[in-house]
């Protein structure tokens, strides 16, 4: 169980401000964890922003151009998946021509986020809504 106290400990960011990230990718396209969950999208992590869990902000990277695994990636920073039951909060980064609504979010996350409580928050600044 999580406390309270430990959720307050996620990471705050603006809402309103565009905000472009480069990401080091960990787990690319086609990676299986410890508990055989296959990436269907790159996931990784932005060096030296520290999340909610003490270790480097993780990031789902989301693009219809990329369907391969890739080492690093530049986007921009368009939604905050809040897990509600965890510590921590997942970024959600695409290039700066692609846009997202939460529904498609939610689907090409729920690979993972089917485990969580979790809420998608859309960062302000030419999303569909």
């Amino acid at each position: 169980m999580v406390s309270r106290k430990q959720l307050t400990h996620k990471t705050q960011l603006s809402k309103t401000k565009k905000q472009t990230l480069k990401v080091t990718i960990d787990r690319p396209i086609g990676y299986t964890d410890k508990f055989d969950n296959v990436y269907p999208l790159n996931y990784g992590f932005v060096e030296g922003i520290i999340g909610g869990d003490g270790e480097e902000q993780d990031v789902y990277i989301l693009s219809r151009e990329i369907s391969e695994p890739i080492e690093t990636f530049q986007g921009d920073l368009i939604a905050v998946i809040t897990r509600n039951d965890d510590v921590e909060d997942k970024w959600v980064v695409a290039p700066p021509n692609e846009n997202f609504s939460i529904e498609e979010i939610r689907e090409k996350v729920y690979f993972i986020e089917q485990y969580f409580d979790s809420e998608i928050k859309l960062i302000y600044g030419g999303m569909k809504r």
